[in-house]
């Protein structure tokens, strides 16, 4: 496998060995791809829910037999093409427990492209670090994945780089460059120069994402450190900004840390309010947690979330 070291397809392997005993046999069944929803292909006709459904997937011809609105549902293409956008700023160079955020990155991404290469889909990747969004191409097969999995965990480690582009801008990139429909990962910390913690406000990633969901099916994955949840009782501390480089020494009191606290909650609220408002799926991975029980309990969640509904909505379908 070119480019890819002993030690690197070593890791790469195990990561594909625990996707496919553990995460994969979760998940086994008939193709509906990843999450549930938008594709291609038409399928069933039903009640048409104001407000949940998209106006554009209307079936005129039952609506006009039943005189009741129903919309078309859509079945997930068996050769798509998805793309993910991995965040490698310095913001995901951390971490304080068993790995660092930019590790869960690449589980994350890998646990997606194995998921959905196998099925013959091609599987490209845009890659946030350092003053550039960089591209690498979508390709189908496992040694392609190999490829782009081993370039996202050799990358070096972000450094403060003045006007590097942010996540807006990277989302910009990954909406205009492929247009074909197909599914959008975006995965990050979702953390900017100037948090936002009304949960009114906008973020300024968020009208790109909602561009990119009008789109294409779109899953954001948010990583979280548990130390950027709450500070631990250290006392005096120095803390530095790994975007910018500046660094502030900090007596790390009862009263600090609670409003530390407060601010992070307010923070990752925001983050989950705003990307409800985008209408586009939400995982979030700790660096502390099993990463794999968490994909499959979200992806199962999705999938039985969207038959329940289906059938709620089914005319004479039991309640």
């Amino acid at each position: 496998m070119t480019g890819v070291t002993g030690a690197s397809e070593r890791a790469l392997r195990r990561l594909e060995l625990t996707i496919v005993r553990r995460l994969d046999g979760l998940l086994h069944g008939s193709y509906q791809g990843l999450l549930p929803g938008p594709g291609g292909e038409f399928g069933d006709s039903r009640v048409y829910v104001p407000g949940e459904d998209d106006i554009r997937r209307m079936d005129w011809a039952v609506t006009a037999r039943t005189t009741v609105p129903h919309v078309r549902d859509l079945i997930a293409d068996r050769e798509l093409e998805t793309w993910a956008l991995a965040d490698l700023s310095p913001s995901m160079d951390f971490g304080t427990d068993t790995m660092e955020k930019r590790d869960l990155v690449v589980a994350a991404v890998g646990a997606i492209g194995f998921l959905t290469s196998r099925i013959g889909n091609r599987f490209g990747a845009y890659v946030l670090h350092d003053e550039y969004v960089h591209r690498m191409p979508a390709r189908g097969g496992r040694p392609a994945l190999y490829g782009l999995l081993n370039s996202l965990a050799q990358a070096p480690r972000g450094r403060p780089v003045a006007d590097a582009p942010d996540l807006a801008e990277a989302i910009e990139v990954l909406a205009s460059a492929r247009r074909r429909r197909g599914l959008r990962v975006v995965v990050s910390d979702f953390l900017d120069a100037a948090p936002v913690l009304d949960p009114g406000a906008e973020p300024p990633w968020e009208r790109p994402i909602r561009r990119l969901a009008a789109r294409h099916q779109v899953l954001a994955v948010e990583v979280i450190d548990p130390r950027e949840l709450e500070l631990p009782p250290v006392g005096l501390v120095t803390l530095t900004d790994p975007e910018t480089g500046r660094a502030r020494r900090i007596r790390l009191t009862g009263r600090v840390r609670a409003a530390y606290a407060r601010a992070a909650a307010a923070q990752r609220e925001a983050t989950a309010v705003a990307l409800r408002r985008c209408g586009v799926s939400h995982l979030v991975l700790r660096t502390d947690r099993d990463w794999v029980a968490d994909i499959a309990r979200f992806v199962l969640r999705q999938r039985r979330t969207a038959h329940l509904a289906h059938r709620s909505i089914v005319p004479g379908a039991a309640r």
